[in-house]
């Protein structure tokens, strides 16, 4: 049975240590002091299956029976219309097909919405199979079972050197030195970094930020029922939030790794966007906040054995589909690491592959 050493205690890190654990004796290194505390913290907590592009899109059919039904799911209705003024209508069209919508009247949409401006939108595209995701569970979830195989999970645990010596890694943080047969980088909006710290060749990840803010129920309605809301092209989104209404710029803003926060500015430019949607202004943000969504060249994946060194293994590029994503790619990590055919088509194993950048 082989050492598996995990760096990154996201959800990408954490899934992988739930499934990795089942073959392998697993440590995994989070940074910070909690688990989750970067992007995965900060999702936008929703499902959209036809998110993406096609690897992604097969990641998602490929997970979404887990998330459905696993231990009772962590799903529940939420659905999602995109909302035109008349400006954008091919885009539009394009658009709906896309996430096989099918269009409803204005006057339809107000009874799922009933904010929705019919002096400015002009035509809505609806699909119901849009679902909350319980992102806090799964993490939960995830680490209990990492847990109970027998997994050590340290946090504040900042990786400061790697070596490759002897057909191990040597992996120092703090005081302590840890030595593994497998080294899986899952470290986010830092992964290239930890490559580099390794001697491996980086993948050109780059993050790009996205910022939130929650404001009180429009209206003081009840949002439970309200579905996920974005205008064509996607200028911003938003959605209900235990209660609150969220709102994103939906800005992708390229930065270098770090711990992201709203730019006032990028949320006021948001919400100006937003409101002529709707019919209740904003009078109030409660809170802001951001995370970083990390995207490969290609926005795939980057799953699976580095072509320089086997024993380095990537789960990094989730760009803002990791939960969605995460039991595919933990299970192909799994697969790989035990010498077992993928469940996933030789296709999207490919398109997912770390080899395909070298």
């Amino acid at each position: 049975m082989n050492d598996i050493l995990i760096i990154g205690g996201g959800i990408a890190g954490i899934s992988a240590a739930a499934q990795l654990s089942t073959i392998g004796k697993v440590t995994l290194l989070e940074a910070e002091t909690s688990l989750g505390y970067h992007a995965s913290g900060r999702s936008a907590a929703a499902y959209i299956g036809d998110y993406g592009n096609e690897t992604v899109r097969a990641l998602n059919q490929a997970s979404e029976g887990f998330l459905r039904h696993q231990d009772g799911g962590v799903l529940s209705p939420l659905g999602m219309m995109i909302l035109e003024n008349g400006e954008r209508v091919p885009e539009f069209l394009d658009e709906i097909s896309s996430f096989k919508m099918y269009e409803m009247s204005p006057t339809e949409a107000q009874e799922f919405c009933p904010i929705i401006d019919l002096s400015h939108v002009q035509r809505v595209g609806y699909q119901k199979d849009v679902f909350h995701l319980d992102a806090d569970l799964m993490m939960q979830r995830f680490r209990k079972s990492a847990l109970s195989n027998g997994s050590n999970i340290l946090t504040g645990a900042t990786v400061t050197d790697i070596q490759f010596r002897s057909g191990k890694w040597h992996v120092h943080e703090r005081a302590n030195t840890h030595s593994t047969d497998i080294l899986v980088n899952a470290a986010g909006a830092w992964a290239d970094q930890i490559a580099r710290l390794a001697g491996v060749h980086p993948k050109g990840l780059q993050p790009f930020r996205r910022s939130i803010a929650r404001v009180p129920a429009p209206g003081d309605h009840d949002v439970s029922t309200w579905p996920f809301l974005h205008a064509t092209g996607e200028p911003w989104w938003a959605k209900p939030d235990a209660g609150k209404w969220i709102i994103s710029p939906s800005e992708a803003d390229p930065m270098d790794p770090f711990d992201a926060y709203a730019d006032d500015m990028v949320i006021a430019e948001g919400l100006a966007r937003y409101e002529p949607f709707v019919t209740e202004p904003i009078n109030r943000v409660e809170t802001t906040w951001a995370g970083l969504r990390t995207f490969a060249p290609d926005r795939s994946l980057i799953v699976g054995r580095d072509a320089d060194n086997p024993q380095f293994v990537w789960a990094a590029g989730q760009g803002g589909y990791g939960f969605q994503t995460c039991f595919a790619v933990s299970q192909l990590l799994a697969e790989l690491l035990d010498d077992q055919a993928p469940t996933l088509d030789n296709s999207t194993v490919t398109a997912l592959s770390p080899s395909r950048f070298a």
